[in-house]
């Protein structure tokens, strides 16, 4: 009796996971951008712990489901998360649009808290400040774009500010995206590429994925500060114990 019902236990249990398995299907899609065409890159499910790569035109196949979470990662592009609804998996071809990397982007959201110390009283104002002699002197800049609301050359501090203010909209999302941009560059500039390549075995072409692995988890937002340099390195040995877990699914 006792076999019977350790038999109908396991029944069960394999159904259950094969139930699971079977919820996610194949999602064909395509990584896009307007100016560039995507050939090569990482597509990672976090959430069935799968991976695969883009192939020519931008395609690429990958098993998920609604809520599932895809990293996108490469070396022409920014990397991304995404997480599918339902309308995304319902699609023929899931298109997603990526950025082509940007450095002077990059730099303003790394430095986005760069401070200056004011003059008294702030400094805009002498900013605005404009003499006669300023108009003979500074002819109408057609080079740089404007809003024609600096006449005679390129604000950068207001500019600055300006794109502070376009990163504030839609809070939610934009403090998720920049918070793991800042983690893949904090633990880039702060680590040697030995400790990547060598110490935890990865390929070149692995390294920014995995940092976007690793920023998924709340855990690597808490070993940001100089102090904590081994605690970091400590989190990330062990997480890619969990990636090196990581079906890897070719197309």
């Amino acid at each position: 009796m006792k076999d019977k019902f350790g038999t109908l236990i396991v029944c069960l249990f394999c159904q259950f996971v094969i139930g699971q398995t079977n919820s996610r299907k194949p999602l064909h899609g395509q990584v896009v951008n307007k100016s560039l065409s995507i050939e090569s890159g990482n597509v990672m499910n976090i959430n069935a712990n799968t991976r695969t790569f883009i192939g020519p035109n931008g395609l690429f196949d990958i098993m998920a489901r609604p809520k599932d979470t895809l990293l996108f990662t490469g070396f022409a592009f920014q990397s991304k998360k995404i997480v599918l609804t339902e309308k995304d998996c319902a699609e023929r071809l899931f298109s997603v649009s990526l950025d082509l990397l940007n450095i002077e982007l990059k730099e303003v959201l790394v430095h986005k808290e760069l401070k200056v110390k004011s003059l008294q009283g702030g400094s805009q104002g002498i900013v605005d400040m404009q003499f006669e002699d300023d108009k003979l002197s500074s002819p109408k800049n057609n080079v740089m774009y404007s809003d024609q609301t600096i006449k005679y050359g390129t604000d950068f501090v207001r500019i600055f500010k300006d794109v502070k203010k376009l990163l504030r909209k839609d809070e939610e999302v934009k403090d998720e995206e920049i918070s793991d941009i800042a983690f893949v560059e904090y633990a880039k500039d702060n680590f040697t590429p030995d400790f990547y390549t060598k110490t935890l075995g990865l390929k070149q072409d692995e390294i920014e994925l995995f940092l976007m692995y690793c920023s998924n988890d709340a855990e690597s937002k808490k070993h940001l500060q100089v102090d904590q340099k081994f605690e970091l390195m400590d989190f990330m040995i062990n997480k890619n114990k969990d990636f090196k877990k990581v079906e890897l699914r070719n197309k």
